[in-house]
């Protein structure tokens, strides 16, 4: 929607090593995400078990473009994937959604039952909390090896565009039961498919390429520490990524695992308000992931448009927003919360200790960084004025801070 030497400046923003953002991280989607303009998945040929029509046409035309983009900026860059689904044709219900919706979806709704077969009320209290008792990927060993493989082809043919994937995760959100592109996954099945087949096979293709478990977007501890417990899983990942209300049991599982890498897989984004409160949420959110042993944090939307709603009907915020009609470039108050961390925490840095802002609205995470500098972020999210002390080593930094403000102070 922009003239390109506006679309290089916000590049040049989000991707140069001294931009605003300084991404050093890119995440992208196996087959169509919620976003994309509509299904699609890189083979659609039922019963193709030896993938002979395996293509990513579809990604030539606006992701790889779009990478190469960022790529000018910093060629640097890493990469990881995530589907969120897999082709129509390995799935129970024969459909890239999970859940049938009449405005968003052709899925008969008929084949709903398949999620919650044997409930006869369903519990939707805490998101999820009724989890499905059905597999939704086919758990037949053509299948599941066929999807291993799949998985690898798509890491040699972007190879091939010379776009190195550094990482993958085996579901986006195996808890989200979804009218867009989504699967529905049991913890057998979890443990079964990446320790069996993709973990091995990508091991033998691709054995520089980290498999983690995720993305994980449920708080039900039960359900994660079973998968983790299983003996086999140690040997076939690597770390553990968490999302959404995952991230309310990061804190338990480091604790109880404290052998993985840990990562956030994606801020929360919102419901399309693009306010302040949204900058604030999110700034208190990589204050939370960050001082609970996160390594990476990774933001979905980085520019959307108009009021930002996704190909399914769900509204949500980005970090900059373009007016399709005046071609107006708006920085939002997200983009100033992160601004926040990313030019101050540089790769390296050690935090050293960190205060949740859920009760008193203040959050505080302190950061020691590779040149020898203490870095204070500071939020307060109250409606006055706060003087705040925080200690460092032996020394105190006691400031003023106005209400609903973002703060960072250096200390030599």
């Amino acid at each position: 929607m922009l003239p390109q030497e506006e679309q290089e400046i916000i590049l040049n923003k989000l991707f140069a090593p001294d931009g605003d953002l300084r991404y050093t991280l890119g995440r992208f989607s196996m087959n169509a995400n919620d976003y994309a303009r509509d299904w699609y998945s890189c083979n659609e040929v039922p019963g193709d078990f030896r993938l002979r029509y395996f293509n990513i046409d579809r990604d030539k035309t606006t992701i790889i473009p779009f990478i190469r983009a960022a790529q000018k900026y910093n060629n640097e860059l890493r990469f990881w994937i995530s589907p969120w689904s897999p082709p129509s044709w390995m799935k129970i219900n024969q459909y890239y959604s999970v859940v049938s919706n009449k405005d968003f979806n052709k899925l008969d709704p008929k084949l709903d039952y398949l999620l919650f077969e044997n409930v006869v009320k369903k519990d939707q209290s805490v998101f999820p909390n009724q989890l499905t008792e059905n597999d939704y990927f086919i758990q037949d060993p053509r299948y599941l090896q066929t999807y291993a493989n799949y998985f690898s082809k798509f890491i040699s043919a972007y190879e091939k565009e010379g776009i190195d994937i550094g990482m993958v995760m085996f579901q986006n959100e195996s808890w989200s039961y979804t009218s867009y592109p989504g699967c529905a996954w049991t913890a057998d099945g979890i443990i079964r498919f990446n320790t069996e087949y993709l973990a091995p096979t990508l091991k033998k293709d691709h054995p520089d390429v980290k498999v983690y478990l995720g993305t994980i977007n449920t708080n039900r501890y039960d359900i994660i520490a079973k998968v983790l417990s299983d003996p086999r899983m140690p040997m076939s990942i690597q770390g553990v990524g968490f999302q959404w209300e995952g991230g309310q049991i990061l804190p338990q599982l480091r604790e109880k695992y404290p052998d993985y890498k840990y990562v956030q897989t994606e801020s929360e984004c919102g419901w399309g308000s693009f306010d302040w409160g949204a900058g604030e949420h999110t700034f208190n959110l990589i204050n939370h992931y960050l001082g609970n042993g996160c390594e990476e944090y990774i933001f979905w939307n980085s520019i959307l448009y108009d009021n930002g709603v996704s190909g399914w009907g769900w509204v949500q915020n980005s970090l900059i927003r373009i007016n399709s009609e005046t071609k107006k470039v708006t920085y939002t108050p997200e983009y100033y919360a992160v601004k926040h961390y990313t030019n101050f925490i540089s790769t390296g840095s050690i935090i050293k200790t960190f205060k949740s802002g859920e009760v008193d609205k203040l959050p505080i995470l302190i950061a020691f960084t590779p040149d020898n500098k203490y870095v204070v972020l500071l939020g307060n999210f109250t409606e006055e004025v706060k003087k705040v002390s925080v200690k460092i080593e032996d020394k105190y930094l006691n400031v003023e801070v106005k209400a609903h403000s973002f703060n960072t102070f250096i200390v030599l």
